[in-house]
């Protein structure tokens, strides 16, 4: 762009085009980029996976993995766990097939804010700040 000659008659339209180049390339990049970013995310089993290998056998909870995942700033999202009937199918009182599957958001975290949980010990932190380092999910 910066090599064009400006008393060109075709100026304006060779740096509109280039301009519109650059630009769909850095969308690219971009897209790119958020796409490796989704790749990289490692699940809970190849979290615990990395800290066995790396620390003697020792295992995490994925508990103690959101836990620590909250508390490094990434986004925990919500487990989905499959209810195979609700209660009033179970006890004949709705026109819902029995064999019907409700998913039900059951996220690791506490009940209500006078519940309490077990706190991931330190050396367990550590632990697990190190597999997420490893998947690149935190600096």
């Amino acid at each position: 762009m910066d090599n064009l000659d400006v008393t060109d008659t075709h100026y304006d339209k060779k740096i509109s085009d280039l301009q519109r180049r650059l630009d769909a390339q850095y969308d690219r990049i971009d897209e790119v980029e958020e796409t490796r970013a989704e790749l990289t995310k490692a699940t809970y089993d190849e979290i615990k996976k990395y800290v066995a290998e790396h620390n003697a056998g020792m295992k995490v909870s994925n508990l103690y993995i959101s836990q620590v995942k909250r508390k490094c700033g990434i986004e925990v999202g919500k487990n989905l766990c499959v209810a195979t009937r609700r209660m009033d199918c179970l006890q004949g009182n709705s026109t819902t097939d029995a064999t019907d599957l409700e998913l039900v958001p059951s996220p690791n975290l506490p009940k209500n804010e006078d519940s309490r949980q077990l706190q991931c010990q330190e050396d367990k932190e550590s632990a697990i700040v190190e597999a997420l380092k490893h998947f690149k999910m935190n600096s």
